[in-house]
């Protein structure tokens, strides 16, 4: 018998188990279902509100030893300004580069040209023979650009094995065949490092899945190993020769387990080739999806969770994209931001220290093996019915996911902090070196923004001169409209519309010293029974367009004779009511 004295900790907290924790939410839920607590995710995955341990779970290695490597993005158009920017980026932390070619998946309106000149003056100073890690964000020009830095490496009589250059051929961007044959080229001449990338992110940038994302990585994968191998390659060698690269998110949790869930379906094909698993490299790119144009500092929220999910999640490298990449080409300030993001959560968090932190945490081993098994068997449906005919499906498929996004997006359930949440339209304009760009179009995989529907509103009611406002008519005490106000002040200004809140006084009176045409009237529920439909009617004969913080219920009918029928209320379509309500301002201002 252990002499040893219980701990504190364990007296004062009980071991609980999970029947009594469901007593205790079952009193909470007051009769409503347990599935009401039960999350999705857009592959239809349940999220459990509560997940047990997992026992007897093993750590997934990672290709990269330590902690992962930060790669500071160049994309400078001026050769100059990239070289500059690059070798600042070295000499201020970054462990390696990503080179992002014009035309690329990642270039964002921007990007270095794929010309010899060109990617001889951005390389220029860079000591590419220490084995610094150099990322080639290529897109359809990957097998041009790998025999220009071959010129390169042998102009400066460097060791081609000195060198770590992902040279980021994509079987999907380019012909398979060529990429493969190329890859066998730089194979023969002495490079090392991974050649070819299979890209996820065109599905994610197009506002798919976690399973559509993996499917298409893996369809790229199994796509260059078998033109490797047709070329000449062996398995073990071509696999070798692979690289994936894949966007994180701001979801942390999801976000991890795709990392995870990638490398255990890499495992499989490996075994399927009769092969034992080696870990693959895998770049994180946080996403540019989830990037806003509008309160852009809250990006800096974004990618710090994106990144610290990826560095977990098991990426081997990982680069940031600055704060203001939506904007425009980022300066200096925004660079060095992106960079440090990574530094702090390596240097003074030291999460590099930590191998698969996510490994016997419930949610993250649950959350891996579902979309383990959601991706596989989209695979599974590329094998069946051959890459040609499968990409238009899964584009299909993603543009489905996408308009889910934008409808939830809509209607706030997914919400965009600064953006549809607690907007700022008075905020500064924050500085860019060139104003965004159109990005590189992509038939299959159209790139796309959360936020863009709701900035494309803003920017029509600052285009409108003088700005719409709307008039928030309180009734009743602070308390009675309080709620209400605050959900009708960030529901217009979502749109760009100005809300002016009723402080005291004459409720018409204010209305029309505000100077607006639109009012709203926010109160309770108990208070819209007995004041709403005079205070509706004195404001309409005042001249005002009304609407309605909340539901009419059975006063609709009393509200519509009064001069109500717009209703606001939390789950209708943001975007829908906000374009309206534009519409009827700049007719207004005629």
């Amino acid at each position: 018998m252990s002499n040893k004295a219980e701990p504190a900790f364990a007296r004062a907290f009980p071991a609980v188990d999970e029947a009594q924790w469901r007593t205790l939410v079952d009193r909470v839920l007051k009769g409503a279902p347990f599935e009401k607590l039960v999350g999705k995710t857009y592959d239809g995955l349940p999220i459990q509100p509560l997940y047990p341990r997992a026992r007897d779970a093993t750590a997934l290695p990672t290709a990269h030893e330590g902690a992962w490597e930060a790669l500071a993005r160049v994309d400078q158009t001026n050769p100059g300004d990239a070289n500059k920017q690059a070798l600042a980026d070295l000499e201020n932390g970054a462990n390696g580069l990503q080179i992002v070619l014009q035309g690329a998946t990642g270039s964002y309106g921007f990007g270095v040209a794929p010309d010899f000149d060109t990617l001889d003056h951005v390389l220029e100073s860079v000591i590419l023979e220490t084995a610094l890690p150099v990322s080639i964000d290529a897109g359809a020009a990957g097998t041009q650009t790998a025999a220009h830095l071959e010129k390169i490496v042998a102009a400066r009589k460097i060791a081609p094995a000195e060198v770590r250059i992902s040279f980021g051929l994509d079987p999907l961007r380019e012909e398979a065949t060529l990429c493969a044959q190329t890859a066998l080229r730089l194979r023969k001449a002495g490079f090392t490092a991974p050649i070819i990338v299979a890209d996820a992110r065109r599905a994610h940038i197009a506002g798919g899945t976690e399973a559509q994302e993996l499917a298409l990585a893996l369809a790229a994968a199994l796509t260059a190993l078998r033109a490797l191998e047709a070329a000449g390659m062996s398995l073990d060698n071509a696999r070798g020769a692979l690289f994936f690269r894949v966007a994180a998110d701001a979801d942390q949790f999801l976000t991890m387990a795709k990392l995870r869930a990638l490398r255990v379906l890499w495992a499989r094909i490996e075994e399927a080739c009769g092969l034992a698993p080696k870990p693959a490299l895998i770049h994180a790119e946080t996403a540019w999806r989830m990037m806003t144009r509008r309160d852009p500092y809250v990006n800096l929220l974004r990618t710090t969770t994106a990144a610290f999910a990826a560095g977990l999640g098991g990426a081997d490298q990982v680069s940031v994209l600055p704060f203001t990449q939506a904007l425009g080409l980022p300066d200096p300030f925004a660079r060095r931001l992106a960079r440090n993001t990574q530094l702090v959560l390596i240097e003074e968090s030291n999460l590099g220290r930590v191998m698969d932190a996510g490994a016997g945490a419930g949610g993250i081993e649950t959350l891996t093996d579902e979309i383990t098994q959601a991706a596989w068997a989209l695979f599974q449906t590329s094998e069946a019915q051959g890459l040609a005919a499968w990409l238009p499906t899964l584009s299909a498929d993603v543009a489905t996911a996408r308009k889910a996004r934008l409808k939830n997006i809509a209607r706030r359930k997914d919400a965009l902090t600064g953006t549809s949440e607690f907007p700022n339209i008075h905020e500064k304009l924050v500085d860019v070196l060139a104003a965004s760009r159109a990005l590189t179009d992509d038939a299959l995989f159209p790139p796309m923004r959360l936020a863009q529907d709701f900035e494309a509103l803003r920017d029509r009611a600052e285009a409108m001169k003088p700005r719409p406002k709307i008039y928030l008519a309180t009734l009743g005490a602070v308390a009675d409209f309080t709620a209400r106000v605050m959900f009708a002040k960030n529901f217009f200004e979502a749109g760009g519309i100005e809300a002016l809140i009723h402080a005291d006084g004459d409720l018409v009176a204010g209305f029309k010293a505000s100077g607006a045409k639109l009012a709203c009237l926010c109160s309770s529920d108990a208070l819209y029974a007995v004041q709403a439909s005079d205070a509706a009617r004195a404001l309409r004969d005042a001249g005002a367009t009304l609407y309605l913080a909340g539901r009419p219920g059975e006063l609709e009918p009393t509200l519509n004779e009064a001069g109500l029928s717009s209703f606001i209320y939390a789950g209708c379509d943001l975007i829908e009511v906000l374009s309206e309500t534009l519409e009827l301002a700049s007719t207004q201002a005629k």
